[in-house]
């Protein structure tokens, strides 16, 4: 029996105009295991997001999925209805957003909600969802249990009403969890101790997630391997030790060299140049090329590809011709 619990394959997503297609998510395939984290990072507008929304039905019309498949443990689930996805959404895929408030109904009680939901989803009677809902706030970390399940939102800090949306993502006990920006509105110590939660209980459930943020550091601690995204397409994918140390994609290194290190005195952090492209001004070629001091008239003409199944690789022709680039040459 295959490990695999998402696989997807050729993905993308495009968004019908007046004046033509947007393409959002372009051709990307990967796959997460079960128990494994797999880090989406790229700046805003890359697609991480968009990729998320995808795999849990959410595309906001006109968004639609154009080619590809997405399974969720060997099902196929981008060709499912309203009705069948909601029967996926929460009992097998896990939800997990940036802004917990926005998650929450400020009007009920978290154990309500906590109730509600794992009945939803489950045969358990009302006296079986309180207790199982007891069992998940303490399980993510939430205390005084007894006392605080009958508190509202309001009541919480940001740091713990994240933990109560992980705490309703896990109510089905679902095989995946897509993490969109889960720490981002938080300080940096509560955002170590929410990724370190979600990296215990990935561990400890065999759940598989995909984590997307704009933050590599995040990433570094957090993920088994990452996906580079830009412009909607993969521009690198491997394990995070080697994507972060050994990076392939001037993308990639360009990133990695915009991250302070503790190591060195830096007047000036690196920076790229430019921004990310709109939807509608993709340049031909490498969608990176206008970026990158290295762009030469392949990177201008042809879309460099990470061949679907690769679980590691640039989609650059510069790494694929055996270049080495340090930290900060993508500039």
């Amino acid at each position: 029996m295959s490990d695999v619990v998402l696989d997807v394959q050729n993905l993308r997503v495009e968004f019908p105009t007046r004046k033509g297609v947007l393409t959002a998510v372009d051709d990307i395939s990967l796959q997460i295991r079960r128990g494994e984290i797999l880090g989406m990072v790229g700046e805003s507008g890359a697609g991480k997001s968009m990729t998320g929304m995808s795999i849990l039905g959410l595309l906001e019309p006109p968004g639609r999925i154009a080619a590809g498949t997405i399974h969720l443990s060997g099902d196929r689930i981008d060709n499912l209805d309203d009705r069948a996805m909601q029967a996926v959404r929460g009992r097998r895929i896990g939800a997990i957003f940036q802004d917990p408030l926005t998650s929450l109904n400020p009007l009920f009680r978290v154990g309500d909600q906590l109730v509600e939901t794992i009945r939803l989803h489950t045969d358990l009677d009302k006296s079986a969802a309180r207790e199982r809902a007891k069992e998940l706030m303490r399980e993510v970390g939430i205390p005084a249990v007894e006392e605080r399940i009958d508190s509202y939102p309001h009541q919480f800090s940001g740091g713990m009403r994240q933990r109560i949306v992980i705490a309703l993502a896990l109510c089905a006990e679902p095989e995946l969890i897509v993490a969109d920006e889960p720490t981002t509105a938080l300080d940096v110590s509560i955002q170590a101790q929410i990724t370190a939660l979600l990296k215990r209980l990935c561990r400890e459930r065999g759940t598989a997630v995909m984590l997307v943020t704009h933050d590599m550091g995040v990433i570094a601690e957090t993920a088994d391997r990452v996906a580079v995204m830009y412009a909607g397409r993969l521009a690198e994918i491997g394990a995070v030790e080697d994507v972060v140390r050994r990076p392939q994609h001037p993308y990639t290194v360009g990133l990695m060299g915009s991250i302070p290190s503790l190591r060195k005195d830096v007047e000036e952090l690196q920076m790229i140049p430019g921004s990310m492209p709109r939807l509608n001004a993709i340049p031909p070629g490498c969608a990176f090329n206008p970026r990158c001091a290295h762009a030469g008239p392949r990177c201008r003409a042809e879309v460099p590809r990470i061949e679907s199944g690769e679980t590691a690789g640039a989609a650059c022709w510069l790494a694929q011709a055996g270049t080495t680039l340090n930290p900060g040459e993508a500039a």
